[in-house]
């Protein structure tokens, strides 16, 4: 699975900014295409679906085929509204999960 993705979102912010979400989480997106030393094919094992959750309620989610990228990096913008959790989850082929979480601050 992948190592703790990273996640950048502003600790605080004023009601109705828009504000960007930048995430990378470090995977090999392995394809299932690609042999090993022995000619053996690698397994396909790639992260699939990402979501994000804000106080429980999704506010974006991706799902992902393998043409992604390894180590995909995942942008987009939210606005806002009130103070609380955004919960950043994805999802491999195998159903493993790997989860963070930030805060932010709405004045």
């Amino acid at each position: 699975m992948a190592k703790k993705p990273r996640v950048k979102l502003p600790k605080k912010a004023k009601a109705g900014d828009v504000v960007q979400v930048k995430t990378l989480a470090t995977h090999k997106m392995e394809t299932g295409n690609r042999k090993d030393k022995k000619g053996n094919k690698i397994p396909r094992l790639i992260l699939n679906k990402f979501a994000c959750t804000f106080n429980g309620a999704e506010v974006f989610s991706a799902d992902m085929h393998p043409s992604v990228s390894a180590n995909p990096y995942i942008s987009f913008f939210i606005t806002a509204k009130e103070s609380g959790t955004y919960d950043f989850t994805w999802t491999d082929d195998k159903g493993a999960t790997i989860k963070t979480s930030k805060d932010i601050a709405v004045s």
